[in-house]
């Protein structure tokens, strides 16, 4: 039962090619907005000035990610052997994930240290003030992924609990 479930999961077919490009371009908007609002406001946050820095370069590393899974370079051939711009692609999206992970945690940090910080500018106490704008664009596009992570693993772990309690069948099980 269980290498079933496996065939199945492998053998997953592809989506068509006007939903896959819905789902690039979906995917492109947040870094998007993140390497816009980080420009905006890159000298509006006293309190923590890393926080424009840390939108700019995620939405760079996303945005650039998103693009170049776009290509077809990691690709296998027909003959099933590797070609150097595979590996190439295999290195760099495996090295900028990593970049983004650490990156992402910097972050949380940066973020979540400060939250609640002051609104309001005031000429007498700069170091306080971080603009709301920036500020809550980061704070909510940070949490947004921990939500989108979090229903994923929910939806994934019900889905895999549905198929083995279903016992979905396969054509070449003896029902």
């Amino acid at each position: 039962m269980t290498s079933t479930i496996v065939r199945r999961v492998q053998n997953v077919p592809r989506p068509s090619t006007p939903t896959l490009a819905f789902s690039k371009v979906g995917v492109c908007i947040l870094p998007i907005a993140q390497i816009a609002i980080g420009a905006v406001y890159l000298k509006e946050c006293p309190r923590q000035p890393y926080i424009p820095i840390y939108l700019i370069v995620v939405g760079v590393f996303g945005l650039a990610l998103g693009i170049l899974s776009c290509l077809p370079c990691a690709q296998k051939s027909e003959n099933s052997e590797n070609n150097p711009l595979s590996c190439i692609c295999t290195a760099w999206n495996s090295l900028s994930s990593l970049f983004l992970f650490c990156w992402f945690i910097a972050g949380n940090v940066w973020i979540y240290s400060i939250y609640q910080p002051n609104y309001t500018k005031n000429e007498t106490d700069l170091e306080t003030y971080c603009n709301k704008t920036l500020y809550l664009f980061a704070f909510w596009s940070t949490t947004l992924i921990y939500i989108l992570l979090g229903l994923f693993l929910v939806i994934g772990c019900c889905v895999l609990c549905c198929m083995m309690m279903c016992g979905v069948a396969d054509a070449d099980d003896d029902v």
